[in-house]
């Protein structure tokens, strides 16, 4: 199995290669370091730790991770690998030079050890489920351990994986330690090659989220500066074809609520102009951050369209929803609005963290709504009241709280692996 696996990524080679340039056509970001991804250019490194985490969302979740490890590990440098350039763009925001990055190298075998002959990481901390067989034999050939932070599997994947079971146990057989999310999710590894005695619950660092103690305070003065005393609503981290869906709710909203603000914060930069461009054709007011200008008494869009703000605009609202949830998208972190007490609305496609959402969902700390009627009723009835909204935001609050402790379970497991 591992050899037709290995013919097919050589095989794939130079599509991967199109892929990004066609990408790359689009957003420019997407042809930054492209050498990395082939190969070429990595950080030259000895005894590090490396972090893997996917894009901005994994990113944001391993902050308090990433923070942990620099403080116990201050001798150690740390290699944080993404994906997507807005991953890449994250880290940077976040750590600067604290931190080395570069892409996640493709599958190929040639390309892989090339990786790992450059960074030489001494321990391996991989979030959620990023399943890379070849990259995970490279670390067991070479005695490097790898850990599965936050691992996670789905039903639907379990049935998924199963089709490729022979490679998917050889990937799971080289010494790697699942640190996972669940009881079900382990017992879901366990069916398909994971060793047991490797196999742990530690709970979701996510709920671990660490805000800057000053943000509340930075956010109220925000909202003076921009958005006046007037209510205000987000709509977070939000895709293609839910924008259309929440504008149409803030139209409906400020039938009732006239003096009503949307902030609408698009989850990738390069949809930025375009979405600006689809308020505009809405006849809607629309003022942006970038325009370095306060909303007026007629603005009734204000756009997000910068990057590393979105924790300050949920402390500049009143009422969150979060967005990738309308659309066929999983859904995004309902726990960074959580943590600042707002109360939370999502949209039912919410699979990348069905746990967690059912979680809220049970406790009355979220409502789940289908369309731009059901949303409108739920933020005006949120804005409207507001003993219920801090009734919300508090059981949020108590949830996150109840289900800290994951990281400092998970360091427990890492430190005497790297001392």
């Amino acid at each position: 199995m591992r050899f037709f696996y290995n013919l097919l990524t050589y095989l794939l080679y130079l599509p991967y290669v199109g892929y990004w340039l066609v990408r790359g056509t689009t957003n420019r970001a997407y042809l930054q370091r492209i050498g990395e991804r082939l190969g070429i250019g990595y950080p030259q490194l000895d005894r590090c730790i490396w972090i893997h985490a996917v894009s901005v969302g994994e990113v944001v979740a391993a902050v308090p991770l990433i923070r942990a490890l620099g403080k116990r590990y201050p001798d150690r440098p740390l290699l944080v690998t993404t994906v997507t350039p807005t991953g890449a763009a994250r880290v940077a925001s976040l750590f600067g030079d604290e931190v080395h990055h570069t892409y996640i190298p493709f599958e190929a075998p040639a390309v892989v050890n090339r990786f790992f002959e450059a960074t030489n990481p001494e321990i391996a901390l991989v979030l959620e489920t990023e399943i890379w067989p070849n990259l995970y034999r490279g670390c067991g050939v070479r005695d490097i351990p790898l850990i599965l932070v936050s691992a996670r599997i789905s039903p639907k994947s379990v049935r998924s994986y199963r089709r490729l079971l022979p490679l998917f146990r050889e990937t799971l057989s080289h010494g790697i330690i699942i640190a996972a999310q669940s009881d079900a999710d382990a017992k879901r590894f366990v069916s398909l090659g994971a060793a047991p005695d490797r196999t742990r619950v530690t709970g979701n660092i996510k709920f671990d989220v660490e805000l800057p103690p000053d943000l509340a305070v930075r956010g109220q003065e925000l909202r003076a500066q921009l958005f006046g005393e007037r209510p205000v609503w987000i709509a977070a981290s939000t895709h293609e074809g839910e924008e259309e869906i929440v504008l149409d709710a803030q139209c409906k909203l400020l039938q009732v609520i006239p003096d009503l603000l949307l902030v609408l914060v698009p989850r990738h930069p390069q949809r930025f102009a375009g979405v600006r461009e689809l308020v505009t054709r809405q006849r809607m007011n629309i003022v942006a951050r970038t325009d370095g200008k306060p909303c007026s008494a007629s603005t009734q869009v204000f756009l997000g369209d910068t990057m590393g703000e979105l924790t300050l605009f949920y402390a500049a609202s009143d009422v969150a929803f979060v967005g990738g949830s309308l659309v066929p998208i999983g859904g995004h972190n309902l726990l960074e609005p959580a943590a600042l007490g707002l109360p939370l609305v999502s949209g039912t496609h919410v699979f990348n963290a069905q746990e967690i959402a059912d979680m809220f969902v049970g406790k009355g700390a979220c409502k789940l709504v289908q369309d731009s009627a059901e949303l409108a009723a739920e933020v005006g009835r949120l804005l409207s009241d507001a003993e219920e909204a801090s009734r919300q935001g508090d059981a949020g609050r108590e949830i996150l709280e109840r289900n800290r402790g994951a990281l400092a379970r998970l360091m427990a497991m890492i430190e005497p692996l790297v001392d």
